[in-house]
């Protein structure tokens, strides 16, 4: 299967990936790249999701590595700034440990760390329940106010939503909630700006506490006001905080957790 991407901006600046979260595909970056037009941007949709559709089952470990083709062909010589929020920030967090040196700066937002084999096992046949009433507008936008869905982005989303089969949606649930910091992420070299929202629930914010431990490049952000979705819920925040942490790299103070207002 051929991973579906657009580019966007200059394509002679440093390039930026954007990794995006489970249940949306790289429309929820659009705001970002209007921002960031000064450099090369690439936006794909990760397997089985967006315009990626195809026979090839999504994996955490699989998507890294078609992301980190796609780098290696489109970074040459340039910086490169990798981007991904929740299931887009732990293929960001796989791509860092399988290749260390690769990017210059990454983004973490909103990363699950903990493995909930036990909460696994008593939510797959919910998933498997529910999963019909993904196709009821009323429940879709309930659905999409949590995770700050903009109002003109409904309809992609409440599309995608319907369009994803209960199998996908098991399995990329699955990729998620199993997901742990590998070994090798250590030796990641990136400048590493870790972020959560204040309002995410404590599972979430003890995950990004751990994953600023395990590597000496990482600083950490925690966001007053937000809960899981802060490039969506506050876009101009999250770009201007990007684009210094891209420009000063460690503008925080080393190894603790900055409320931002």
């Amino acid at each position: 299967m051929t991973l579906y991407y657009e580019e966007h901006g200059y394509t002679e600046g440093s390039l930026i990936v954007f990794l995006h979260g489970g249940g949306v595909s790289g429309w929820m970056w659009d705001q970002q790249l209007e921002y960031f037009h000064d450099y090369h941007c690439i936006v794909p949709d990760l397997p089985e999701q967006g315009r990626s559709k195809g026979e090839e089952k999504f994996s955490i470990r699989s998507s890294a590595e078609k992301i980190i083709d796609l780098i290696e062909d489109k970074g040459k010589g340039k910086q490169v700034i990798l981007i991904g929020f929740s299931l887009g920030a732990q293929i960001t967090i796989q791509i860092v440990s399988m290749k260390p040196g690769l990017i210059d700066c990454a983004i973490i937002n909103s990363a699950l760390i903990k493995p909930m084999p036990l909460g696994w096992k008593f939510l797959k046949p919910f998933v498997k329940l529910s999963h019909p009433l993904t196709k009821w507008k009323t429940f879709s936008k309930l659905q999409a106010k949590v995770l700050y869905i903009p109002e003109n982005d409904f309809e992609k989303y409440y599309q995608e939503t319907c369009d994803m089969e209960v199998e996908t949606l098991i399995r990329i649930l699955e990729e998620n909630m199993s997901f742990k910091v590998p070994s090798d992420f250590k030796l990641a070299s990136s400048n590493m700006l870790v972020t959560v929202g204040e309002n995410e629930n404590k599972l979430m914010k003890k995950s990004a506490k751990d994953i600023v431990n395990s590597n000496l490049n990482c600083r950490g952000v925690l966001i007053s006001g937000v809960g899981h979705g802060l490039p969506l819920a506050n876009p101009e925040l999250f770009n201007k905080m990007v684009k210094d942490w891209i420009e000063k790299h460690s503008n925080m103070e080393d190894e603790k957790f900055t409320s931002v207002p």
